[in-house]
């Protein structure tokens, strides 16, 4: 629980810091215009799927449900994709983008690895009973 909610508080310093790279990116660099209109998107979608993640593992460890635990990883999988873009694949990677992705990038995977390990306790506890 507590990891989820400093990833997502650290989330919130990485969408402001890359959106403010992009725009300088922008402004200073020669960026193809449909590039810089799909980093934005991806980057806007990164932040959907970070609300997504947020609530579903929140639901999910209050209600210790499995089903939410497993939402959760799947989007946690979908995130780690679009934060490798951000990491390696953007049309210009700076060294502050590989920073703050490698930190995020850091902190989904612990996340994934604790929610992988959550739902086998919870599959385990329910063969229990």
């Amino acid at each position: 629980q507590l990891l989820l909610r400093l990833t997502s508080i650290y989330f919130i310093v990485y969408f402001l810091f890359t959106l403010g790279l992009l725009v300088k990116k922008s402004v200073l660099l020669s960026y193809p215009p449909d590039a810089l209109v799909y980093d934005v998107a991806l980057l806007f979608l990164l932040a959907a799927l970070e609300v997504l993640h947020l609530l579903c593992g929140v639901k999910g460890n209050l209600t210790e449900s499995g089903g939410y635990i497993l939402a959760n990883i799947i989007v946690t999988a979908a995130t780690i994709l679009l934060t490798v873009y951000f990491l390696v694949w953007q049309t210009y990677v700076m060294r502050a983008d590989v920073i703050i992705s490698g930190i995020l990038l850091a902190a989904y995977g612990l996340d994934g690895v604790l929610a992988v390990s959550t739902l086998a306790r919870f599959a385990r506890w329910v063969q229990l009973f």
